[in-house]
């Protein structure tokens, strides 16, 4: 089954089948065990009843006329349909709601379900129903009232009823003692409606629960579906699709998630076509002096071939810079994990700044024991700094100026940050195009032409502070040239 919201929705629909079916027989047994205690409890009374209307009615040698009517007034007033017959099995009388059940009788003496049968000591027999037949109404007092002289409505004594039996001889019964008639059927639980009612009320709410729980399970489906639709059309080639992000829920978290990480791949793979086709166009002036310089070589005098040669060294070096930069921004481009250890800022920017003979200043804070310690890659974050020294070497340093009295690197400890600052003298950013430099392959105009260079120095100091958490950016210096603002998180 290849549609998972009919997974769903089939596995909801068999628990729910599994459910009805335990409790329709959990039902089913509490039923049949509240029948057993009924039945119990009606031949318990009945015999009861059966002692009390002995006792009651007058005895066989009685009229016919007397017995009759102390029978029925003894069936009105316990609100319960009787009949009484002789020794012979002649009927002396009958209540008319138990008719219909006496002559159900089945030729072999089986009595129909609610019907008893009691043989009294004097020999009669007592016929008693244990409910009513439909449309009966015992307490509507449907009939004559009985009266003999000398008892009450039951053919007893006046006066001597027990409370909860007595009434006003017009008025309505006492206590406790309302119409037989049971309520409505509509009103009635499901287990009160018999087998057939039980299984007909399970299927309804079998099916009701089964109707309701599809459009839930469709609508997860169908966001899921649309996930599915949007992860295909994406890798397709669609960079720029997204999926859209309805609700709080785990779908909607994934949602977003992939969102997030389309727009991340959409900008590496962005950034890698760029990278790709710039290098190509850098590649290609060091490729082409290379040729040019090879072909000169033939017939050239000894002291030319010695111009050549190095002008090939320096175009090969070029070449190895141009790679090695490119290779790094891929990796860190990638985010590529990087192995980090404890680094001393402090040695690194000492070592780098003699190599090109920069002044190095340190800050009142970041002259304590291990004020410039982090935890970091030590190659990336010496690549930064000389970056940074290079770009300044090359670009800040005027005509007929020691480095040592034109670069500066400054280093200080701010809060729980390491702040370095290289500073130059060169002719500065122009406005407008202090973000743009940090951008692969980006040069001020003239700069290729002056000073050489590709681009990726000042984009790789930025792809390395990011790395470990930190920033880089430019700022004008008082008095004219550069600083480029190289921070990120020291160590504790």
């Amino acid at each position: 089954m290849k549609s998972l919201y009919l997974r769903i929705y089939l596995t909801v629909v068999a628990f729910l089948a599994a459910f009805a079916l335990v409790a329709g027989w959990m039902a089913q047994r509490h039923i049949e065990g509240e029948r057993i205690r009924t039945q119990a409890a009606w031949a318990e009374r009945a015999s009861a009843w059966a002692v009390l209307l002995q006792n009651s009615l007058p005895d066989t040698a009685a009229p016919e006329e007397e017995q009759s009517s102390a029978l029925l007034a003894w069936s009105h007033r316990l609100r319960l349909p009787l009949a009484l017959d002789n020794k012979q099995g002649k009927r002396i009388a009958a209540s008319p709601q138990i008719e219909p059940l006496l002559a159900q009788r089945g030729e072999d003496g089986e009595l129909p379900q609610g019907l008893a049968r009691m043989q009294l000591t004097d020999g009669r027999v007592l016929w008693m129903a244990r409910r009513q037949p439909p449309g009966a109404n015992i307490g509507g007092g449907i009939g004559p009232r009985v009266r003999i002289e000398g008892r009450d409505d039951r053919g007893g004594p006046p006066g001597d009823r027990p409370p909860f039996m007595q009434r006003d001889r017009d008025g309505p019964p006492g206590p406790g003692m309302g119409p037989m008639n049971g309520p409505p059927w509509f009103m009635a639980p499901p287990w009160a409606l018999g087998g057939s009612g039980l299984i007909v009320t399970l299927l309804v709410l079998f099916f009701a629960i089964a109707a309701g729980a599809y459009p839930v399970v469709r609508r997860l489906t169908r966001r899921l579906e649309s996930l599915q639709r949007g992860v295909s059309r994406f890798g397709a080639g669609e960079l720029g699709h997204r999926v859209e992000v309805d609700g709080n829920d785990e779908v909607a978290a994934v949602a977003g998630s992939f969102n997030v990480a389309a727009q991340r791949i959409e900008e590496l793979v962005r950034a890698h076509r760029s990278l790709l086709a710039n290098a190509s166009h850098e590649l290609r002036s060091p490729l082409a002096r290379l040729k040019m310089a090879l072909e000169l070589m033939e017939g050239a005098s000894p002291q030319r071939r010695t111009e050549l040669r190095e002008e090939i060294e320096r175009d090969i070096r070029e070449l190895d810079e141009l790679v090695e930069e490119v290779l790094l921004a891929s990796r860190l481009d990638a985010q590529t994990p990087q192995e980090h250890t404890v680094v001393d800022l402090l040695g690194v920017a000492a070592e780098e700044a003699s190599r090109v003979g920069a002044r190095l200043e340190l800050a009142d804070s970041a002259q304590a024991t291990n004020a410039l310690l982090l935890n970091g890659n030590e190659r990336l974050l010496r690549r930064a700094l000389r970056n940074l020294l290079e770009n300044a070497r090359r670009y800040g340093l005027p005509a007929g100026r020691d480095a040592d009295e034109v670069l500066e690197l400054h280093a200080a400890r701010e809060g729980k940050d390491i702040v370095l600052r290289m500073c130059d003298r060169g002719p500065g950013v122009p406005a407008g195009m202090h973000e743009r430099i940090f951008e692969p392959f980006y040069r001020l105009p003239g700069h290729a032409e002056r000073a050489g260079g590709v681009g990726l120095g000042l984009s790789l100091v930025r792809q390395i502070a990011q790395h470990h958490g930190g920033t880089v950016h430019y700022e004008d210096r008082p008095g004219g040239g550069s600083c480029f603002i190289f921070r990120v998180p020291g160590g504790s």
